[in-house]
C-alpha cells in the first residue's frame, strides 16, 4: 500500500515541469493521502540522497512559473554516473545499487520520473532490478515515440513562431537572408511547426539532408519574383547531404556530443554562392525558458493527475501518453530507444511543400 512517493524531473530544464510536479502533489495528497517528496537534480538526488518535503504549501503558485524547482541534470545517469577523481579527471561508475538503498532509506514505496528518453530509460531498467517506477514523458523536441505530443514542445513552438516573426519584418527592411536556429538534435518538429507557422521560405531538419545549392536556388527563385528576401529555420541537427552533423565539443565521460555551427555553417554556404547578405540567430535555451503556454499547463496537469492513477493501480514500468486527445498507460518500453521523428513524406512535410516551403532538397 503506498504511502510515500517520490518525483524527480530529468533531463533539460522544460515549461511545465512545474505544473506536473504541482499535479503530482495535488492529486496525491488530496486524493489519496499521500507524502510526497521532491528528489532533487534528478536520479542525482537519488545517488546522493537530496530530497525536500512537497506539502501543498510549497507548490503555491507554480502553474505558470518556468523551469523545475527540484532541479534537473542530463548527466546523472546512476548506471554510469561521472566522478571526479583526486587527480582531475573523471570516470563512469554504476551506482544503481546505491539508488536502490537510498531509496529504501527514503521509504519511498514508488518514483515518478519526468524526462525524456534518457530519463525514462533509466527508470526502466530500475524496473527491471525491482524498483517501482513510472514514467511522465517531457521533451521539448516531441520526439518520444508513444506519446502524440509532450509538454514544453508547444510552448518552444510558440517562441520559435515569434521569433521567426520578429526576423521577418528585418528581413523584408533590409532585404537579407534572415536564418533562425532553433532546437532538434535528431527531430526537426520545432523547426517544422515554427517554419511553417512563421511562414518561413526554407526549412531544414536533421529528417531530410539539405543541398546548399538549392537552398540557394529557393533564394534566388524568390529574388527573380520580387522577392528580395527569404527566412530559413534550420533545426540544429540539420546537415547538408554530402556532410554530417556539426559538434562544437563531446563529453569525455558520458559522450554526449554538443551541437553547434550548422547555422553559420549554412550562412557561408549561402553568402558564397550568392553574395547575398547573410544574418543568422540562434535561438538556444530561450525556447526552454520562460512560462508554459495554456496548452502546455493543461497536458502537464493531465499527465500528473492520470500519472498518480497509474501509482494507484500499481502498474509499475508505465508510463503515461497522449493519443487521440485521451491520456493513457503504455509500458516504459514503448517510449524509449526509439525517436520519434518527422516523416519527410508525412502530411505535415507534404502541406508544407503545397505552400511553396523549401527542404533544401531536389523532391
Amino acid at each position: 500500500m503506498i504511502k510515500r512517493i517520490g518525483i524527480l524531473t530529468g533531463g533539460g530544464d522544460c515549461p511545465g515541469l512545474n505544473a506536473v510536479v504541482r499535479g503530482v502533489v495535488h492529486a496525491s495528497i488530496l486524493k489519496h493521502g499521500w507524502e510526497v517528496v521532491g528528489i532533487l537534480d534528478g536520479f542525482e538526488g537519488l545517488v546522493h540522497n537530496r530530497t525536500i518535503p512537497l506539502p501543498l504549501s510549497r507548490i503555491r503558485g507554480l502553474l505558470p512559473k518556468g523551469g523545475t524547482i527540484l532541479g534537473t541534470t542530463n548527466r546523472g545517469n546512476p548506471f554510469n554516473f561521472p566522478v571526479l577523481l583526486p587527480d582531475g579527471t573523471k570516470e563512469a561508475r554504476d551506482y544503481s545499487q546505491r539508488v536502490i538503498q537510498n531509496m529504501e532509506r527514503m521509504e519511498l514505496d514508488a518514483v515518478v520520473a519526468v524526462g525524456g528518453d534518457g530519463t525514462l530509460g533509466i527508470a526502466h531498467k530500475f524496473c527491471a532490478m525491482g524498483a517501482r517506477f513510472i514514467g511522465i514523458p517531457k521533451t521539448i523536441d516531441n520526439d518520444i515515440s508513444a506519446t502524440e505530443f509532450t509538454f514544453g514542445f508547444m510552448t518552444a513552438v510558440d517562441v520559435a513562431t515569434d521569433a521567426v516573426d520578429r526576423l521577418h519584418t528585418t528581413a523584408e527592411s533590409h532585404h537579407r537572408v534572415m536564418l533562425l536556429e532553433v532546437m532538434g538534435r535528431d527531430c526537426g518538429w520545432i523547426a517544422l511547426y515554427s517554419g511553417v507557422a512563421g511562414g518561413a521560405d526554407v526549412i531544414l531538419i536533421p529528417e531530410i539532408p539539405f543541398d546548399p545549392d538549392a537552398v540557394v536556388g529557393k533564394i534566388k527563385n524568390r529574388e527573380e519574383a520580387g522577392n528580395l528576401f527569404s527566412v530559413i529555420v534550420v533545426a540544429e541537427g540539420a546537415f547538408p547531404a554530402e556532410g554530417n552533423q556539426s559538434y562544437v565539443s563531446v563529453d569525455p565521460v558520458t559522450g554526449q556530443k554538443r551541437l553547434g555551427g550548422i547555422s553559420q555553417f549554412l550562412a557561408e554556404q549561402i553568402q558564397k554562392k550568392s553574395n547575398l547578405e547573410v544574418r543568422t540567430t540562434i535561438l538556444g535555451h530561450i525556447q526552454r525558458g520562460g512560462s508554459p503556454s495554456a496548452f502546455d499547463r493543461t497536458l502537464a496537469t493531465r499527465f500528473a493527475v492520470r500519472a498518480v492513477d497509474l501509482l494507484a493501480e500499481e502498474k509499475w514500468d508505465h508510463m503515461v501518453a497522449y493519443r487521440g486527445g485521451s491520456i493513457v498507460f503504455v509500458p516504459l518500453e514503448e517510449g524509449i530507444g526509439k525517436l520519434k521523428r518527422v516523416d519527410p513524406d508525412g502530411e505535415m512535410v507534404r502541406m508544407a511543400r503545397n505552400l511553396g516551403i523549401s527542404f533544401g532538397s531536389g523532391s
